[in-house]
């Protein structure tokens, strides 16, 4: 539809994305935990894709933003390097995996340092975590299958001492909880090991996270939106009976590691979003999540009373509605389509949009791209 008529999309993005869409927007409900992953930046995904088109289908990056619909779990980015050293000294399984040695090294190379600033420190420190990971990960089948299962024998007996109690962001409890949970959808998996090394993440409704290229993850339980740039490619290494890459996900990852609430996204006012009295008297909104990069932002309305309405002002770019809960309408120009949970619509640039509530509670969710476009001045960039 956009590569035969471009000004859909406007002049300018189809320049720039060669009459492609520039993002894709999914609502993903997991009920089964989704593969321990990484997307390619942009250079890394070129390589890629001409060394093994199969496996990495196109030449793009793929950063990606999740906003929870439902109460969400999962593993995104390294954990804290503190947490990572008490997990080595307090789950001997873990330990017995990487090796004495390594897990040695890793310890020394970090110790009086593992949150200093110094570029100099940090870049030690990435270095040690990825020897330890790659160590890891490049673990023998049959002695990742060992020590699972005396893991599980231990998340099975300790319970809320599982682990030396837990860490600082995780309890001993929820941890062997989550052990046990996982070996029961993929047993004896390399990814009931590296969840000690990833920060364990949950989200409440309305809580999104961005992942830059190269940020590890994987997604457990939840329904989510997730919006991405326009990309097929995964490196993938644990949870999944699909192709896996653990030489290409050990040597691209940025080792960044951090407490989870630096990932989490900060949400502001979309203001330009108009409401009428009757949403801005049942507290309705336009919230809008802008990750730092030009393919997509999301704003997410929720009209709380029938006759709430939401004006979209007209934008130099292409958008996609897509209703999570509720019904409305949607006005286009002189066109109005009915809007039921589950529906999606596209927007074509210049077009101005009206969401209406006929409900009491009525959501959507609207991606979209405008260069150098109004939503960047909302966050003061």
């Amino acid at each position: 539809m956009v590569q035969d008529n471009q000004a859909l999309m406007s002049r300018e993005i189809t320049q720039r994305y060669g009459g492609k869409l520039p993002f894709l927007f999914k609502v993903l409900s997991i009920r089964k935990a989704l593969s321990i992953q990484a997307h390619p930046n942009k250079k890394l995904a070129e390589q890629l894709h001409s060394k093994d088109s199969k496996n990495y289908p196109d030449d793009n990056h793929k950063p990606e933003m999740t906003i929870a619909i439902t109460p969400f779990d999962g593993l995104c980015g390294f954990r804290p390097l503190t947490e990572i050293s008490h997990f080595l000294s307090t789950v001997p399984s873990l330990r017995n995996l990487i090796g004495e040695t390594a897990a040695k090294e890793f310890e020394t190379s970090i110790k009086g340092h593992e949150a200093s600033e110094l570029d100099s420190d940090t870049e030690k420190n990435k270095k040690a975590l990825q020897t330890a990971f790659s160590a890891l990960m490049n673990a023998a089948k049959t002695k990742v299958t060992e020590a699972a299962k005396e893991l599980v024998a231990s998340a099975k007996k300790d319970g809320v001492d599982f682990a030396g109690s837990g860490g600082r962001t995780n309890g001993g409890q929820e941890l062997a909880d989550l052990v046990l949970r996982l070996n029961s959808q993929f047993e004896g998996d390399i990814g009931l090991f590296v969840l000690f090394f990833l920060n364990y993440v949950k989200l409440e409704i309305g809580e999104a996270m961005f992942l830059k290229a190269d940020d590890i993850h994987a997604y457990l339980s939840g329904d989510i939106i997730e919006c991405m740039a326009s990309s097929d490619n995964v490196v993938r290494a644990g949870f999944t009976p699909k192709f896996k890459d653990v030489p290409t996900l050990t040597s691209m990852l940025t080792y960044s590691y951090a407490p989870i609430s630096e990932q989490k996204m900060h949400p502001v006012d979309y203001p330009y979003a108009t409401l009428n009295s009757t949403a801005y008297s049942s507290s309705s909104s336009a919230t809008l999540y802008d990750p730092p990069i030009e393919e997509f932002s999301v704003v997410k309305t929720d009209l709380k009373r029938q006759g709430a309405k939401a004006t979209f002002e007209a934008i130099e770019g292409p958008s996609i509605f897509i209703c999570t809960s509720g019904q409305g309408k949607i006005s286009v120009g002189p066109k109005t389509e009915e809007v039921k949970e589950g529906y999606v619509f596209f927007v074509g640039a210049t077009a101005e949009a009206i969401l209406e509530s006929t409900s009491e509670d009525f959501t959507t969710f609207k991606a979209f791209c405008e260069l150098n476009g109004k939503e960047t001045i909302a966050n003061g960039d």
